[in-house]
């Protein structure tokens, strides 16, 4: 039975910052983002304010969420961060994406490109090490994960990932699931382990 004194208090979205994504995929975003308001889950993101990072963090800010961007400095001109939030501005991205692990209890994927790609697959590397149990959700509108999924179970299936990798996540369609998928994880998943940036950082 799942632990009722623990329970999920952030969550970090890697997601797209290009206001180009297909509309429907901003508007999911922005959806997710007043999701995590609605169930007292503080966003932690890229920090920009443009595509769906901007529009999941609006959506959470707008609906009375509590939202953390973490940006590198040289992208505050390219991702033009999100000013009415909370802001960390770091030197490098190694160490933003390090402040956004230690800082969240799980991680929702939203749509994204090779950034957002870069950060999923280091994210599952260090799963696969045993370096952390946090639970990863991706937002799968229209299968846009479906070849990143494939292209896992053929390592898997090539004997170069091992089986269990692939439980390790879990995939929604609809906006509205995110949520619930990440709160059906067992509260083991939410323990924090003082350990893991040690090992990351070594």
């Amino acid at each position: 039975m799942p632990d009722e004194s623990r329970r999920l208090d952030s969550v970090c979205v890697y997601c797209g910052s290009s206001n180009d994504a297909d509309p429907a995929f901003i508007a999911a975003a922005r959806a997710i983002g007043v999701s995590f308001a609605q169930a007292d889950i503080k966003l932690i993101y890229g920090g920009g304010g443009v595509g769906l990072m901007g529009a999941a963090a609006r959506g959470a800010y707008e609906t009375g969420g509590q939202v953390l961007g973490i940006i590198p400095q040289f992208l505050t001109g390219r991702e033009q961060p999100f000013d009415d939030v909370e802001t960390i501005i770091v030197d490098n991205m190694h160490e933003r994406k390090m402040l956004m692990f230690e800082r969240a209890d799980a991680f929702v994927v939203l749509p994204g490109g090779i950034g957002t790609l870069e950060e999923i697959i280091e994210l599952l590397s260090w799963r696969r090490l045993d370096l952390h149990k946090k639970p990863i959700v991706f937002h799968n509108p229209r299968g846009f994960w479906d070849p990143l999924f494939s292209l896992l179970k053929h390592t898997i299936d090539e004997g170069l990932t091992p089986p269990t990798l692939a439980d390790c996540w879990r995939s929604v369609e609809k906006a509205e699931d995110v949520v619930p998928a990440l709160l059906s994880w067992d509260a083991d998943f939410y323990q924090s382990d003082p350990q893991t940036s040690v090992r990351l950082l070594t």
